[in-house]
């Protein structure tokens, strides 16, 4: 698997930009007349207020509380950084606010506590409890981190959960259910050893007790070798809890005849030799990270019959807290939930476990690459799997329900998860399964603008992202020039730069031009002029003879521009059915609109071309296309010459035979509201239109731009298509990142 590579200046550029931080607030209510403030604020939020005062529960109804997670942490030990301190801990707590947004829609806030003290950050926390459905406590040095857990438990009457601890137990038992379901042993019967006696190891073994490990079974390990009954050094009473009476002194010691590893302490912890000694079939869960205490490579190579899991992305099994965190407190918060117990951290790792064991489907296949399914190298879902969301909250939320942790308990659990299915945003798994194929291609992508910062930025990103090779057009010194004003000065070392003077393909080059164009009164001098000097022509004569995979353009120069300067080497006009297609993706949809690019005035014919264009691209973003000609008129009212082009248009695909959706003409409304589209039962469309084809050019432009500027949509293109070879043209307002994604689309040959 190709790894990706984040440089510092990434890092703090991703942070940085387009505004400080990775999140910001947004009004779900109307903020814009005196009447909607009154509302919101006084005289009418007396009422909701009163309510509350008189009921407690309704906060829930009439606050956002019930969908609301605090991030709280004193930074006294950030990821493996140690003691940064509570400021240097927040771009971690804000991280993990976005991920609850990410994976479950959860809101969540970070709060940083600037204390070491363990009674004033509890009264702290406890202080914000009637504002929180849920405390989310992170990256909290051990055994603080205990205490400071189990008296919040006591003390609120909302769920707190230590993810450091808990988020990890609960991913390694699912693991572990699967892992010996694999090799046919019982929880029950199996001999674990465990190092590192920190808040996740000792969480581990508590949950694994909890699902019927036997404690005597279970040895303890930490820097000073096993815990056992009657050791004095190094000992405090959460390990206490754990000691067992063994002559084991130390890891290798304990690991001979062991079942299960499980490691969440350092790399280089677990020896081969200590594998070798271990039962058939062992189970080892190597999770220290970033390196595991022995990588799979190491393992496999003495044990052929190990099941392995890491915490690394990069190979088979991670155990990934994401998997959890996110699930635990929808389901918690689904149920106003008072606390998250055992039996809901066990029911979360079951559902997780079932997940594992059946069919993959097939976005997820896409989105990694290769095709997965139960086994040795799949023990855990991915965490990019769909049903994730609509499987585990829903068993968490049951078993809250059963051991009385509920305040609200879910009558309709089908429409419960008929809900879930509908809160996450669709867009997003269409843009990683985007990135995934790109991932996979591996192309070598064209950047023809080597003399812009943007365009420079992107290609560094494209191959430091594991996309494939990055080509830039450009002269070797102003590339490094710019790159160095840029902080990447290293990069100039790992892109590769070409243009006419280093290239042995320009007479190539020029005769192929020749050809195309001397019938066009293009002489000799004109051709050298175009191939050796033009960087949008010449980077089109390298795609054209296979010199790069794709093509990214148009950052620095108009289209029509561009066009014009492609044309000279493809087919890319009318004549020959090209058409841009702009993806726009607001609000959880993604809807395609065309032509934006090529076609000034198509008529029936070309507009019928343009969707065919437009099915093909939304079918290889992997939509199934519903396209509407829509037209200020709607099936034939009013009536006007300009809109009776639109319903034409429909017709000439009725006698193409087209396999997908298609309508016309009609209002936009009409198109993409399911309620409005519900008074023309004759429609072929079943469903709200994901593609609009529209009369003209200028309406497709100007319907982007508005959409864009006053809605603050995200904009996608336009995206080349009907071309032979892969091209994308970006706008010459694009940012780096822009430019980045036009990048990844012609990777994927989408269009």
């Amino acid at each position: 698997m190709t790894k990706t590579r984040v440089t510092a200046e990434e890092a703090l550029a991703f942070h940085l930009e387009p505004t400080p931080g990775k999140f910001e607030v947004t009004a779900t209510v109307p903020m814009t007349t005196q009447r909607d403030l009154s509302l919101a604020y006084s005289p009418g939020v007396a009422v909701p207020c009163e309510a509350i005062a008189a009921n407690p529960e309704t906060a829930y109804d009439y606050t956002n509380k019930g969908n609301l997670v605090a991030v709280i942490s004193n930074g006294t030990a950030v990821l493996g950084l140690g003691n940064l301190g509570a400021l240097a801990s927040k771009p971690v707590m804000e991280g993990k606010a976005v991920l609850f947004k990410r994976f479950a829609d959860v809101n969540s806030i970070d709060i940083e506590l600037d204390t070491e003290d363990t009674d004033a950050f509890i009264n702290a926390v406890k202080l914000m409890g009637p504002t929180f459905g849920g405390i989310n406590l992170e990256d909290i040095k051990a055994p603080e981190c205990f205490i400071i857990e189990q008296r919040l438990k006591e003390e609120m009457d909302i769920p707190v959960f230590h993810d450091d601890q808990h988020g990890t137990a609960v991913i390694c038992a699912a693991g572990l259910i699967n892992a010996l379901h694999l090799s046919g042993k019982k929880i029950e019967d199996v001999r674990i050893v465990l190092n590192g006696a920190g808040a996740a190891g000792i969480a581990c073994l508590e949950l694994l007790k909890a699902m019927g490990a036997r404690h005597q079974n279970c040895i303890m390990c930490d820097t000073k070798g096993v815990i056992y009954q009657g050791r004095a050094e190094g000992m405090n009473q959460w390990k206490s809890g754990h000691a067992v009476a063994t002559e084991a002194r130390t890891l290798e010691e304990a690991m001979k005849g062991a079942d299960v590893f499980l490691g969440v302490s350092v790399k280089g912890a677990v020896t081969e030799d200590m594998i070798a000694s271990m039962a058939e079939d062992p189970v080892i869960f190597a999770m220290a990270n970033p390196d595991p205490e022995i990588t799979p490579e190491e393992a496999h190579a003495v044990r052929a019959d190990a099941i392995v899991a890491t915490g690394r992305s990069d190979y088979p099994n991670q155990v990934n807290n994401v998997l959890g965190f996110p699930y635990l407190f929808r389901g918690a918060l689904d149920i106003h939930a008072r606390a998250i117990n055992d039996e809901m951290k066990i029911a979360c790792a079951h559902a997780l476990a079932a997940l594992a064991r059946e069919d993959v489907p097939d976005e997820v296949a896409l989105a990694y690459g290769k095709n997965l399914s139960f086994g040795r190298d799949y023990i855990i879902p991915t965490p990019f799997d769909p049903r994730l969301i609509h499987r585990v909250p829903p068993a968490v939320a049951k078993a809250g329900m059963n051991t009385g942790a509920a305040r609200r308990p879910i009558i309709d659990m089908e429409a419960y998860e008929l809900s879930l299915k509908t809160r996450m945003d669709p867009t997003a798994s269409i843009l990683r399964g985007i990135n995934a194929r790109a991932r996979a291609n591996q192309a070598r992508m064209i950047f023809a603008e080597g003399d812009d910062a943007r365009v420079l930025r992107a290609a560094v990103m494209y191959q430091r992202s594991g996309l494939g090779k990055a080509l830039v057009v450009g002269r070797k010194e102003d590339v490094k020039e710019k790159l160095e004003q840029a902080g990447m000065p290293d990069a100039v070392r790992e892109i590769e730069i070409v243009n006419a003077a280093n290239t042995t393909h320009l007479d190539t080059y020029k005769d192929f031009l020749y050809s195309r164009l001397n019938r066009g009164g293009f002489d000799a001098q004109d051709i050298h002029r175009l191939a050796a000097r033009d960087r949008h022509v010449f980077s089109a004569l390298m795609l054209a003879h296979g010199h790069g995979d794709g093509l990214v353009t148009g950052a620095t120069r108009k289209s029509a521009h561009i066009m014009d300067r492609i044309n000279h080497v493809f087919d890319a006009d009318v004549k020959s059915g090209a058409a841009g297609i702009t993806a726009i993706l607001h609000k959880g949809r993604i809807v395609f609109i065309a032509d934006t690019l090529v076609q000034e005035w198509p008529d029936e014919v070309d507009l019928a071309n343009i969707a065919e264009r437009a099915a093909t691209v939304a079918r290889n973003m992997g939509l199934e296309p519903r396209v509407a000609f829509v037209s200020f008129s709607t099936f034939g009212y009013p009536v006007s010459e300009r809109a009776t082009k639109m319903a034409d248009a429909a017709k000439v695909l009725d006698a193409r035979g087209v396999t997908f959706e298609y309508e016309g003409e009609m209002t936009v409304d009409v198109a993409m509201n399911a309620t409005v589209q519900a008074s023309y039962p004759f429609s072929r469309l079943t469903g709200p239109a994901n593609i609009l084809v529209v009369p003209a050019r200028h309406s497709a432009s100007i319907s982007v731009k508005l959409m864009q500027e006053m809605a603050g949509a995200t904009v996608i293109g336009p995206i080349l298509a009907g071309v032979d070879r892969s091209i994308q043209i970006c706008s010459t307002g694009a940012t780096a990142n822009d430019i980045l994604n036009m990048a990844v689309l012609a990777a994927c040959k989408v269009g």
